[in-house]
């Protein structure tokens, strides 16, 4: 996201996506309270999507399963096995399998994030009689999340099926796919939000898209709007693993008003604004190995294909522009045609949030484990996802829905066409 975009007002440029180890303590300590993003949760339009979507069952389950667990262990199965199944659960109704719960639209992403907000506030406030540690407490909160964001479920265990969702025999010859999107935000300007990028990691997960070289595999996960997740590595722990066995990657996130964007740049500084839990950083984005961190990565997308492309209703650029301090200099300057050598980065073409970030990282990893000339991947930004004119109260509308479907097909079409002309 740029942040300059987002002060002067302007709608959208933003997400711009094994157990751990408890740490030993000689005593439990009390539970925490709910986050600034939990807390959210009691207001009126999260609890009437979690109701007309029937997610609202979630967090009680897992409650329930968290006050039989008789030990850390039980805890940790149970989260785990609750967090797979939120997840699952999330990805078969945005395609259209089993029950749809209510009359909320199956493509919207909102009951997952919220129903996973009532499980993490849970966990995180238990407190059982046999005791908790902080370190504990903490690697149960990391497996929900990573669980219940399809984090530990890409390639190996989501059932392929086509578009049609019929399942379809894994086989040689297949093409994979690799896309993240991100969970809602900016939550304290409209709490009804939805995220088109994450709408559209449940829809494609686990999909096979018919190309001319044949069927492609699309795998998916999503990715939570905190800085501090990105600090402590979330996306190289959930990508690493995966990049040297994947043919195209993409992050994706919701950008600006009307049009994708393909970002031809990303860079390595952090802007500042404020995240989900209302914290920002303004700082280098950091990484592993700093001393070796180049201000600058690039997308290795087939760009000018998809800008030539017909794939759908809203125009797709090819942005090339950035923001950067010049060699020697000490004030930012625009520059719409990319870096110049020996610049300091503070903006990537998806601006300076957590999307140039997600960016930033996947493709430093790329570059980092040699695949830079062989593995294609970037960012996509989708248009921001509107409602109706007029539609200031209600959770959601008729083209408020059209809109989302009409840019979870519109990346579809793209993934398509980035895997014919790899």
């Amino acid at each position: 996201m740029n942040s300059i975009r987002v002060r002067l007002g302007v709608l959208g440029l933003a997400l711009l996506t094994g157990f751990t180890t408890p740490t030993a303590a000689s005593a439990a300590q009390a539970a925490p309270s709910p986050t600034v993003e939990e807390q959210r949760l009691g207001r009126a339009a999260p609890q009437e999507i979690l109701r007309r979507s029937g997610f609202d069952t979630a967090a009680p389950r897992l409650a329930r399963a968290l006050e039989g667990a008789r030990s850390y262990g039980e805890a940790r199965r149970a989260v785990s096995r609750e967090g797979a199944r939120l997840w699952q659960r999330a990805v078969d109704r945005a395609q259209g399998r089993g029950p749809a719960g209510g009359d909320l639209s199956r493509d919207d992403d909102r009951p997952l994030y919220w129903a996973r907000l009532g499980m993490t506030r849970d966990v995180r406030t238990w407190e059982p009689e046999f005791g908790l540690t902080d370190g504990q407490r903490a690697a149960l909160l990391d497996e929900l999340e990573r669980t219940s964001r399809g984090q530990d479920a890409i390639l190996p265990h989501s059932p392929l099926r086509s578009s049609g969702g019929t399942p379809i025999p894994h086989g040689k010859g297949l093409k994979r796919i690799l896309l993240t999107g991100f969970d809602p935000f900016t939550l304290d300007r409209d709490i009804r939000i939805s995220n088109p990028s994450g709408a559209t990691a449940l829809a494609l997960d686990g999909t096979v898209i018919e190309t001319a070289d044949g069927p492609a595999r699309v795998e998916t996960a999503v990715f939570p709007v905190r800085w501090q997740d990105f600090t402590d590595g979330t996306v190289e722990r959930t990508l690493r693993p995966h990049l040297p066995k994947v043919d195209l990657f993409t992050t994706v996130s919701q950008g600006r008003v009307g049009r994708f964007d393909i970002e031809r740049t990303n860079g390595a500084w952090r802007g500042g604004f404020g995240d989900n839990e209302n914290i920002g950083r303004t700082e280098t984005v950091p990484v592993s190995d700093p001393a070796s961190q180049p201000q600058w990565t690039t997308t290795t997308l087939p760009y000018a294909a998809i800008t030539a492309a017909q794939t759908g209703r809203f125009p797709v650029y090819d942005n090339t522009s950035v923001t950067e301090i010049p060699a020697g200099g000490t004030e930012s300057v625009v520059r719409p045609d990319g870096p110049t050598p020996g610049s300091t980065a503070r903006a990537g073409g998806g601006g300076d949030y957590l999307s140039n970030e997600i960016a930033y990282r996947a493709t430093l990893l790329r570059d980092r484990l040699g695949l830079h000339g062989t593995l294609p991947g970037g960012h996509v930004h989708t248009p921001v996802l509107q409602f109706a004119a007029g539609n200031t109260t209600e959770v959601t509308d008729p083209e408020f829905v059209r809109n989302r479907l009409d840019i979870i097909a519109q990346v579809r079409a793209i993934l398509k066409v980035a895997a014919e002309t790899s």
